[in-house]
């Protein structure tokens, strides 16, 4: 439908790659950035050598993404797998793997539900976010479970960025297509030894159709919410959010967090078309710098997972899930350029539901350690950790990565590493129906991985690019019979390489982007060799913005997803797509700007799960107050 497009967006894309590679020095301040969640320890987002995009503030507001799912569908390696809209359920694929083997933090929570598995990404707040960190490849050495693809952390808006300001207060109003409206307002301050913010902000939109409803009878097999329900689909949400934290004279902080956002989303189904969503994440925190040497850290934290789910509006079922945690933390200096980090976390997970489950509270202890040291242009980070769960027993995992600095500007990387996916609630304990075979399998073991990864990096003058090749076997994947109960039998292999580079021109800024993927299914039988499903082949993106005069700038982007196939057997496929946005803005005051943004400018038709619909051509614009970048 859309071949045309392709090879332009993609030479377009390898052009603004080989105009970087020859582009003249320019300053840029991006690489200064701090990341923790690669290593759990500061460390400069350039230093860093695992595979880890940052997106900041500035860049949330740049872009004007109107989704989380919008806000991460530009980095490398990441596809997008959403059942029809705004608030809908939504998939996120890293490195070709599931979207339950990707960890999801919130300000150093975990965050998802226990009886799928997955983060409902599809109902978090983009106003409420400060930055988030995408590190790919395993990290199960230092995480435990699900960190399979890798980790994605979202650090929520805290007013560390409003330091020596008093109340400083901010807010948004967005209108645009779907009769959208979206709203925020929050208050944020900084002093030498508080930092604080409050928000509250809402999401409206009525949507559209979520659902093609095809006849039962598609040649594709199947009706996908087999319902024909031809109506508007709507959202809405609203949320707040309040982070505060305060060092005292000895250098020991104490910082916590609140974030809820409570949701309503329509859909087409048969069994249940609607659905009330509830996320809440909180924590506290005490930081002791208890020596020159030895710095250590208590966390205690909780995440709600809660939904109701209705059927022509009467209520059908309820899934509550729970998980409370505790850690302990403690990094060591070794010697200059050397450290060591030993810690150990508690974690239990609750369920309450309509479904009366057989088990509904499982423990999880794990004890993890890791040695980071840099000699002459030698750099090498260790980590180990072991997990003892009370449903499916002991897991150990480790991950060595090295780094060798060839200069200032360039690093190559090698790394090797194992993780594991637990099976959820729903796998292990889901109860079963009278006369059916079972729908859950107590016996079920974590699915187990393992990655090899090279790559090259390099921090020009001008900005930054990477390029990383890695193979990931994963065994005992859980998959369904042909009873519909679990088992541990699939085996998968994913190869993939993945580049990004983004420069600072003067008044340009230019960031591209693009991936090649091979995810096959390796079990013997009817299946094998065929692609995973709903797992692009390759996909490509482009951004470019300039500041035009003094007050104006404007961007526009490109985005290339290759096919897939919706099933696993590969009957069904799913066409690839092209899409084109610009958007603009203009800067009233320091302090005031207009926005404008025009999405999916050709208004093309495209489905990343089939039947489900995405968007046509939108338009959104913003009236932003914002002192400063807070």
């Amino acid at each position: 439908m859309q071949r045309y497009v392709r090879r332009p967006v993609l030479a377009a894309t390898l052009g603004a790659w080989s105009a970087l590679a020859m582009a003249q020095p320019a300053t840029t301040t991006d690489l200064k950035n701090v990341v923790v969640t690669a290593t759990r320890t500061p460390q400069s987002a350039a230093d860093t050598l695992a595979a880890t995009t940052v997106i900041t503030r500035a860049d949330i507001e740049r872009t004007q993404a109107q989704s989380l799912a919008e806000l991460l569908g530009d980095t490398p390696s990441l596809s997008i797998a959403n059942n029809g809209g705004p608030g809908k359920a939504t998939a996120i694929h890293l490195r070709g793997t599931d979207a339950n083997q990707v960890l999801v933090l919130v300000d150093g929570v975990r965050w998802g539900s226990a009886t799928s598995g997955q983060a409902a990404i599809q109902d978090f707040p983009v106003s409420q976010i400060q930055r988030i960190e995408i590190v790919r490849g395993p990290r199960s050495s230092l995480y435990g479970a699900d960190a399979v693809g890798g980790v994605i952390q979202i650090f929520t808006r805290n007013g560390e960025g409003a330091k020596g300001r008093g109340p400083t207060p901010y807010f948004s109003v967005t209108g645009g297509s779907y009769d959208t409206w979206k709203g925020q307002a929050g208050v944020s301050g900084a002093t030498k030894r508080l930092h604080y913010n409050f928000s509250v902000s809402g999401d409206y939109t009525s949507g559209f159709n979520a659902c093609t409803g095809r006849p039962f009878s598609s040649p594709k097999g199947g009706a996908g919410c087999y319902a024909n329900q031809p109506d508007h689909d709507g959202y809405h949400r609203e949320d707040g959010s309040a982070n505060v934290g305060y060092t005292f004279d000895n250098g020991w902080s104490i910082s916590g967090h609140y974030l809820r956002s409570d949701g309503n989303t329509q859909y087409d189904g048969s069994t249940t078309d609607s659905s009330h969503s509830v996320q809440e994440i909180y924590g506290l925190s005490v930081d002791a710098p208890l020596t020159d040497f030895w710095r250590s850290k208590l966390s205690l934290s909780r995440s709600r997972d809660l939904s109701k789910n209705y059927l022509h509006g009467d209520y059908v079922s309820r899934f509550d899930t729970r998980r409370d945690s505790v850690s302990w933390q403690n990094d060591f200096v070794l010697a200059k350029r050397q450290s060591a980090t030993l810690g150990v976390d508690h974690r239990q997970d609750a369920v309450t539901s309509s479904a009366d489950y057989k088990q509904n509270k499982r423990d999880n202890t794990g004890v993890f350690g890791e040695y980071q040291g840099r000699f002459g242009a030698h750099e090498i980070d260790l980590a180990a950790r072991g997990d003892d769960n009370q449903a499916y027993g002991e897991h150990a995992t480790g991950s060595v990565t090295y780094g060798y600095h060839l200069n200032q500007t360039y690093t190559l990387t090698a790394s090797y590493g194992n993780a594991f996916n637990a099976p959820t609630f729903n796998d292990l304990y889901y109860p079963d129906t009278p006369g059916y075979p079972p729908a859950s399998n107590p016996d079920l073991k974590p699915e187990k991985s393992r990655t090899g990864e090279i790559g090259i990096k390099a921090t020009p003058g001008w900005g930054h690019w990477a390029i990383h090749a890695y193979q990931t076997d994963i065994d005992d994947e859980i998959t369904l019979d042909a009873n519909y109960t679990p088992q541990n039998v699939n085996s998968a292999r994913i190869r993939g390489i993945e580049g990004e580079a983004t420069a600072y021109l003067g008044r340009w800024r230019i960031g591209a982007n693009a991936d090649w993927l091979k995810a096959e299914n390796r079990e013997h039988g009817a299946n094998f060799g065929n692609d995973l499903a709903r797992r692009p082949d390759y996909s490509a993106s482009l951004q470019i913005d300039r500041d035009l005069f003094s007050r104006f700038s404007a961007g526009a982007s490109a985005k290339l997803v290759g096919s897939s196939y919706n099933d696993l057997a590969n009957t069904d496929k799913l066409g690839g797509y092209a899409l084109f946005g610009l958007r603009g803005e203009m800067r009233v005051t320091s302090a005031w700007k207009i926005q404008a943004k025009l999405s999916n400018l050709f208004d093309r038709h495209y489905q990343t799960v089939d039947f489900y619909n995405q968007p046509g051509r939108a338009v959104y614009v913003t009236v932003r107050y914002s002192p400063g970048q807070i």
